[in-house]
């Protein structure tokens, strides 16, 4: 495979755009595992973190599959293009807080799901994420706690067991990291006793979908996304003294 050496600010994006052209190119073919993220990291002179968001980005957009403690393969079938209007529609979607209207029309109603049809592996993969989060909180890794909140929100979708709603999520899943990625940076991870509300947060909806209550979970959900975007309006109005347009 040939690599390119990357010296940016957005290396992930740069990665991201080079990985997907060796598959259309068909350097790395569809069923094909990818080097591992160590490797990747050397091959492009960039940290794991920057690997890791390279391929989450590509895994939202449906070229590449993440096996837990597996690798990294290419999709057996590949995505078809121009993307779909769903997806279309949410990279349109300027504003983060109208972004975040759109969150919590569509999570409270997957909670709501999520905590009638939810199994077991679904709550081993939200404890997992959870989890994750915890660490991140530990060793002040804002990078993991970002993963892990990207992880624990699209295994709620996932728990809802509609294919529709788990493709939108798919489809939001870039914008939803940049939501989330927003967030901590203006304000989440300033104290420690902040992101401990946040993890508290979480635990709380985990909390309501194992227990099956789909009132709690669908409000406890929109009750954090409500906060967030007070969050975000508060920091983007510090930061520039307006909204975003």
């Amino acid at each position: 495979m040939r690599t390119i050496k990357v010296e940016n600010q957005k290396g992930h994006e740069i990665v991201g755009e080079h990985l997907l052209q060796q598959i259309r190119e068909g350097h790395l073919k569809p069923g094909q595992k990818l080097p591992s993220v160590v490797e990747l990291a050397a091959a492009y002179g960039v940290g794991r973190s920057t690997i890791r968001e390279a391929v989450s980005a590509l895994k939202a957009m449906g070229w590449v599959d993440v096996r837990q403690g597996g690798g990294t393969y290419v999709k057996t079938v590949l995505p078809s293009e121009p993307r779909s209007g769903a997806d279309l529609l949410f990279q349109g979607a300027e504003s983060l807080i109208e972004l975040l209207e759109v969150r919590k029309v569509l999570e409270s109603g997957t909670a709501s799901l999520a905590a009638e049809r939810r199994t077991e592996q679904d709550l081993d993969r939200m404890r997992d994420a959870l989890s994750q989060m915890e660490h991140g909180l530990k060793v002040n890794d804002t990078g993991e706690g970002e993963r892990a909140d990207v992880a624990f929100h699209m295994a709620i979708a996932a728990a809802s067991g509609n294919s529709l709603l788990i493709q939108l999520m798919e489809s939001l899943s870039d914008r939803l990291t940049d939501t989330i990625q927003k967030s901590r940076e203006l304000w989440f991870y300033k104290e420690q006793s902040t992101a401990a509300r946040l993890l508290t947060e979480h635990q709380m909806i985990f909390d309501a979908i194992e227990r099956q209550d789909q009132e709690q979970a669908g409000a406890r959900i929109a009750a954090h996304l409500t906060k967030v975007e007070q969050v975000l309006r508060s920091g983007l109005e510090s930061e520039s003294g307006r909204l975003p347009d």
